[in-house]
């Protein structure tokens, strides 16, 4: 890259310049590098590996220069690859910001929008709102990422992220949904068999269910570390990735679980759960929260629709409270 000229500093006049798809396959070209493969790539933007192939071949045959070296075991980025890439991100955040900002002064509830969220919260409480969302405005299109990796929406060019506990210093704008609750919980047929603990240094003879790896949600240590609770260690029995797999392994009475009142609230209403209130549950003294996280100061007609309709869908106190 040497003797190549460098890349313009106005994003806006070099696309210009360029071909009308060139955004499009800038995007492109930023998630193969995201996912790694045309394949991975091809998957995000539901088209065919071929047609990733094609439009990153055009996009090396506007700028002149190879972006990726390709091989049958892996792609790797080449030096103008890594410069294209690192402005890339700035400039796609430029347009989607500017494209934002405009459409917040249109009002209509238009365009994408893209979601990131955990999969039992998405498919209980965003999916809902989604689909009421579009019935209402039939030229919103949604883009609703399930995932337990904690979302960039600078990065990864997110509308909005919900995030659950709390939030590290950013400049990020947060709007705070509900409180997040935790619960300790087992079935009546568990605690019939096993006796209810009536401290929480009694969990020591307990089984109890946990999450198998993502982000610590659940927190046991808050439980079996704090001051009440030092001496119950408890014996995990049983281990998931999925808290609906916890919800329903608690449910069959597999053993006490610890999960946040969105997840098990509903069954501690119906009875099919039963929430143990050990030692006052010092770590509901000042319960984190759920969020939504954006990133541009002034949300969009659509995100100020989401939202809206989120937390009136949520409700106050919210409709999972036991």
């Amino acid at each position: 890259m040497g003797d190549k000229p460098p890349l313009p500093a106005n994003g806006f006049a070099w696309i210009a310049k360029m071909r009308p798809h060139f955004a499009e396959y800038l995007a492109t070209f930023v998630d193969v590098v995201r996912a790694g493969s045309f394949s991975g790539a091809a998957r995000r933007r539901a088209v065919t590996p071929s047609a990733i192939v094609r439009q990153i071949d055009t996009l090396e045959a506007d700028l002149g220069v190879a972006l990726l070296i390709r091989s049958t075991r892996a792609l790797t980025l080449t030096d103008a690859g890594w410069r294209l890439h690192e402005r890339a991100l700035r400039l796609l955040d430029e347009l989607a910001d500017t494209h934002a900002e405009v459409s917040a002064f249109d009002g209509s509830v238009s365009g994408t929008l893209r979601i990131a969220c955990f999969p039992t919260f998405g498919k209980r409480y965003v999916l809902p709102i989604v689909a009421a969302l579009q019935a209402e405005h039939p030229a919103l299109k949604v883009e609703l990422d399930l995932t337990e990796r904690l979302a960039d929406p600078v990065l990864e060019r997110l509308d909005v992220v919900i995030r659950m506990g709390e939030l590290t210093d950013s400049t990020l704008i947060a709007t705070r949904l509900a409180p997040l609750t935790r619960l300790l919980v087992a079935s009546p047929a568990y605690l019939a068999q096993a006796g209810a603990p009536d401290r929480l240094v009694n969990l020591s003879s307990h089984r109890l269910l946990d999450k198998l790896h993502g982000a610590d949600l659940l927190g046991w240590r808050d439980v079996l570390d704090c001051p009440a609770g030092h001496a119950g260690k408890g014996v995990v029995t049983f281990r998931s990735d999925d808290f609906e797999a916890l919800r329903a392994a608690a449910e069959a009475g597999l053993g006490i679980a610890f999960l946040s009142s969105w997840v098990v609230g509903p069954d501690v209403r119906a009875g099919r759960l039963v929430r143990l209130r050990l030692d006052e549950e010092p770590w509901n003294a000042e319960p984190a929260g759920i969020h939504l996280l954006r990133a541009l100061p002034q949300a969009s007609a659509k995100v100020r629709a989401f939202t809206e309709a989120l937390r009136a869908g949520i409700g106050s106190p919210p409709v999972w409270e036991p």
